[in-house]
């Protein structure tokens, strides 16, 4: 038996492209010198813009933030005296007010009026279909504008104020609503609800492994909630915190009580929240549509009433596809904070402005600025990117 030697250069490597034809090389020149040019673009503006700031006398670090503000804010105990850094982290507070409370306010209220949307009832789904068309057509800042200007600004003033039900304080200064009234003393009482919601979560929890393992009904809902209220009643028995729900009433020109909704920020987040919602309606109701036909006809089988058959078979399967492009829109609604600076909210932008306007630099106040804004967007996107794993499904 005898072997043939291959032909003097035959062997793999005479057969390789010359690096200017290299698919290879070629690609990773290219990923190098885009990297480099962004490398390069960034270095040019970080010089020309120092260059300028030494030119003009302006600042270049960021001491100004321990210098006095200048300025009050309202809706807050700030004073002009605090610092700009201070008066930084009230606006991004008053950002999150808007944004966390808005989110889970358009979430429940865009589910709702997608389901609507597919209500065999001709008049609830014409409403629905007229809510999302007429609210996702208009820009949110003419809402802004028109709930600021149009609406909050025409309610009568605090001297003939409305009070409807005697349980609220309807004026041009805000809305009053009730309220709980905190003495000194109540953390424990907050520390024992946090506790509670926590054992709450863990009997809900256990009533689901309760189900997977001998096929009982789980009713976690109902487990949970009612754990949750048995030992909130319980602490409250114990300890007897200082916590009341207090009521505001209209004297002259005075309010007492309740918690003030300043006008600012109810128009800002009744508007984010109307604009945000329609779209969400739209999401959920695409979602709802593309469960496949016989997941409902099995439901419908079973015996199931239309409650339940949303509740437990086609919701679930639509909120695995709704999610991704839910979370876009709360994205959005969290950027559109910014859009309260044209009502003098006190948002992150606002601060910033306001800042700048009283002769602190403005490249570094409105870096700050975009790096609140980005750090909200990213938190909020790794959330819901976690969530989009959770719910994705794994084939086996």
């Amino acid at each position: 038996m005898s072997t043939t030697a291959a032909p003097a250069g035959t062997g793999p490597s005479q057969h390789r492209p010359p690096p200017w034809r290299d698919v290879r090389v070629i690609r990773v020149a290219l990923q190098l010198g885009f990297v480099v040019a962004v490398l390069g673009t960034i270095w040019w503006l970080a010089d020309n813009l120092a260059t300028n700031l030494t030119r003009l006398g302006i600042r270049r670090d960021f001491g100004f933030l321990d210098q006095p503000a200048g300025f009050t804010i309202i809706g807050s105990d700030f004073r002009a005296t605090s610092t700009i850094r201070e008066a930084l982290v009230v606006g991004l507070g008053n950002t999150l007010r808007v944004a966390l409370i808005g989110i889970v306010v358009a979430l429940l209220l865009g589910v709702v009026v997608g389901v609507m949307r597919l209500s065999s009832n001709w008049l609830v789904r014409r409403t629905a279909s007229m809510y999302v068309e007429v609210l996702r057509n208009i820009p949110p800042l003419v809402l802004i504008t028109f709930f600021y200007f149009g609406v909050l600004a025409t309610l009568p003033g605090i001297s003939d104020a409305a009070t409807p039900g005697g349980v609220a304080v309807v004026s041009n200064r805000g809305v009053w609503l009730p309220w709980l009234d905190l003495g000194a003393g109540a953390g424990g009482f907050y520390l024992a609800v946090l506790g509670s919601l926590i054992a709450a979560a863990v009997v809900a929890s256990w009533r689901r492994r309760v189900h997977d393992l001998t096929g009982e009904p789980h009713h976690r809902v109902l487990w949970g909630f009612g754990t949750l209220l048995a030992l909130v009643a319980l602490t409250y028995l114990v300890l007897r915190p200082p916590v009341a729900v207090t009521v505001p009433t209209l004297d002259g020109r005075r309010v007492e009580g309740g918690a003030l909704l300043y006008p600012e920020y109810f128009a800002l987040l009744i508007s984010l929240v109307l604009y945000t919602s329609s779209f969400i309606a739209e999401i959920v109701r695409g979602s709802i549509q593309a469960v496949p036909k016989g997941q409902v006809e099995a439901a419908d089988a079973l015996g199931l009433s239309w409650f339940a058959r949303l509740r437990l078979v086609v919701l679930p399967q639509a909120l695995r596809i709704a999610t991704p492009a839910t979370g876009n829109e709360f994205l959005n609604l969290s950027k559109n904070v910014s859009l309260g600076v044209v009502i003098a909210y006190p948002e992150l932008l606002r601060i910033g402005r306001q800042a700048v306007a009283n002769g602190q630099p403005a490249p570094q106040t409105l870096l700050i600025v975009l790096g609140g804004y980005l750090a909200v967007s990213l938190v909020l996107s790794a959330l819901v990117n976690l969530a989009n794993r959770r719910l994705q499904v794994v084939e086996r």
